[in-house]
């Protein structure tokens, strides 16, 4: 099958973002096989860097809008480095009627070595989102402190239990904690201060 011998890595996604065929080129980037990628969300395989880029791209996508999407993404590859680069989205359908599906293929841009002395990245949202429900919130009440959606929340909150293999929000919240996401000691509970470069580990 030519989709399979394509060198570039590459998917068929539905709407909501769940990959439905991928080639091996796709798969080795996650370190696993075609068949175990598909049901897999792909925006949770490679963390968008701006979630404002998804949010546009739900909206056309929503309105029907053809066009060819991009977003900037990492993703921890097979060998442990963190790797950067861009995905792209061309919505496909046999009619204009159609829900179309997403082809999506990936641009590898470079690699940063990992390092166990690196920050856990999270947004400044993320962190207070994670100090919220820490706290006892609810979806809704931290979307409301937040300004976001429940959806928007949600879709936050599934990012970083990906990324950390979480199962539940307690066991989210037990991360952030182990993480040093959240300061300790304090209550309300509240995201722990920036760690001045200066001032982290060599």
């Amino acid at each position: 099958m030519l989709f399979d011998r394509v060198s570039v890595p590459v998917a068929v996604c539905d709407v909501y973002g769940a990959v439905l065929l991928a080639n091996p080129a796709m798969a080795a980037e996650c370190g696993t096989t075609p068949g175990r990628l598909r049901g897999e969300d792909v925006l949770e395989l490679f963390r968008p860097q701006e979630a404002t880029q998804v949010e546009r791209i739900a909206e056309a996508l929503r309105l029907r809008h053809r066009s060819r999407y991009q977003v900037s993404v990492c993703w921890r590859a097979p060998s442990g480095a963190e790797r950067f680069g861009e995905l792209t989205a061309d919505p496909v359908s046999d009619t204009a009627g159609e829900t179309p599906s997403l082809l999506v293929m990936l641009r590898v841009e470079g690699e940063r070595e990992h390092s166990p002395a690196e920050p856990v990245p999270v947004t400044p949202v993320e962190a207070r989102v994670l100090a919220l429900l820490a706290g006892g919130a609810t979806t809704a009440h931290a979307a409301r402190e937040t300004g976001l959606t429940v959806d928007g929340v949600n879709y936050h909150l599934r990012r970083l239990s990906a990324r950390w293999g979480a199962g539940n929000r307690t066991e989210l919240v037990a991360r952030a904690y182990a993480l040093g996401i959240l300061a300790t000691g304090v209550w309300p509970p509240a995201a722990a201060p920036p760690v001045p470069p200066s001032a982290a580990p060599a």
